[in-house]
């Protein structure tokens, strides 16, 4: 029996009993687990042990990471492009062979230039482009209830954060940081290439089905065109740089709050205890209020919901700064796990909703590498200040006026020309 025939057979099953597209999502939410290796929360158990065998001091291995991270930052665009011409599960198949190869290699790494490699590696396949394929399976399969299926497809993240840390910690004190990334790449391949191989598909046009599931196309008539822009098109337009700096500002600003959380504590004067109780109560809030974030993108109009996470964001930001006790600490930790739940969801709701989703593949990749490139600069400004004043608080109140720029640049967004099909969601 041939692996078609099997796909076929698994889906005609499946699709009696619910709209395959909740299938489809539970692959790419399973594809955002996977992507753990190359996240940032796997590496920081890593860390440790990889200065002590290595003899790297933990600032060159940070220095390491940060330019690894930028230089994989720029192949996201052709990735996207990849993921336009052969579909995204041929693409995600690709990416978790070489996911589980990369993790087993990293675990052979001796000295700063391979290191670096290696994170590169790993950051582009994970973080970029194992993230960017689940997000467009799901972008594909739903349309009216796409900021709903987005937001629990980002629930594999946040699993991600609960497994992966303590998961390689253990590895490492039983057999060793070397061997913990075997361990960490053979998971990669037994988790994901089954899914992929065996309930993947494409889009539902492929299977005489439309988004959401709405109602079921007629096998005898031509398939429905799928509109939209180009990458070229959408980058002539003021929404894409709109859209792209909202990005750009979050994904910076996230990442300077998750980079110096601990050491912002520590300058207010609480302890390291403190410091780790936020982190749980931002995961549980994050779980917790995905779901909620993303009906609100698909009942409310888009700029307004975007608007409103720029704005969380912004609040998260700016409590962060004035953590002098337990409540403090719980009301900021609340805030930056909404802020988180806004995030993840609009990573992947806003290219589709805006540009479409014939070319979203490429135009996501763009959008991709431009909010990783603020991931990479966003803590140095922070360090600086750190290091001359000896608090990041000033720094990170005038950051904050970045997202709160952009959010009210957002209340100007329109649909493209081409796209009025879309224009009733502005």
């Amino acid at each position: 029996m041939s692996e078609m025939s099997i796909r076929d057979g698994v889906f005609e099953r499946l699709h009696r009993r619910v709209f395959y597209g909740w299938v489809i999502l539970g692959v790419a939410g399973l594809g955002i687990f996977v992507s753990g290796p190359g996240q940032s929360h796997n590496f920081s158990v890593f860390i440790g042990p990889v200065s002590e065998d290595l003899g790297i001091s933990k600032a060159t291995i940070a220095t390491a990471y940060g330019l690894a991270t930028l230089a994989a930052a720029f192949l996201l665009p052709k990735m996207g492009m990849l993921v336009d011409r052969f579909g995204p599960r041929l693409v995600a198949i690709t990416v978790t062979v070489l996911l589980g190869f990369a993790c087993m290699i990293f675990g052979a790494v001796s000295g700063f230039l391979w290191l670096a490699l290696g994170f590169g590696i790993l950051r582009f396949l994970g973080q970029g482009s194992m993230m960017l394929t689940s997000a467009n399976m799901v972008t594909q399969w739903f349309q009216r209830k796409r900021g709903f299926a987005l937001s629990l497809m980002a629930l594999g993240f946040a699993v991600s954060m609960a497994v992966h840390p303590p998961l390689g910690q253990f590895l490492i004190e039983t057999i060793g940081w070397r061997r913990a990334w075997l361990v960490l790449g053979l998971m990669t391949w037994v988790l994901m290439l089954p899914a992929l191989l065996l309930l993947a598909f494409d889009k539902p046009e492929d299977k005489g089905l439309t988004p959401d599931g709405d109602e079921a196309a007629d096998p005898t008539a031509p398939k429905a065109e799928i509109t939209g822009l180009t990458l070229k098109e959408a980058l002539r337009t003021r929404t894409f740089h709109i859209v792209a700096g909202g990005f750009f500002s979050v994904s910076m600003m996230v990442t300077v709050l998750h980079f110096y959380q601990v050491t912002i504590f520590a300058s207010h004067g609480l302890a390291p205890w403190i410091a780790a109780y936020a982190f749980p109560i931002s995961a549980l809030t994050m779980v917790l209020t995905m779901p909620l974030v993303g009906r609100l993108f698909d009942m409310m109009k888009t700029r307004r919901a975007f608007g409103i996470g720029l704005l969380v964001l912004t609040a998260a930001l700016v409590l962060s700064t004035f953590t002098t006790d337990l409540f403090t600490t719980a009301l900021y930790a609340v805030a930056f796990g909404l802020s988180n739940a806004f995030s993840l969801t609009m990573f992947g709701y806003l290219w589709p909703r805006y540009f479409g989703r014939r070319h979203v593949g490429s135009i996501q990749g763009a959008g991709q590498m431009i909010a990783v490139v603020g991931a990479s600069v966003g803590p140095f400004p922070v360090g600086i200040a750190f290091d001359r004043l000896g608090s990041g608080d000033g720094a990170i109140l005038a950051m904050a006026l970045i997202p709160f720029a952009f959010a009210i640049a957002t209340q100007t967004l329109r649909t493209p020309p081409g796209l009025c099909d879309h224009a009733h969601l502005d």
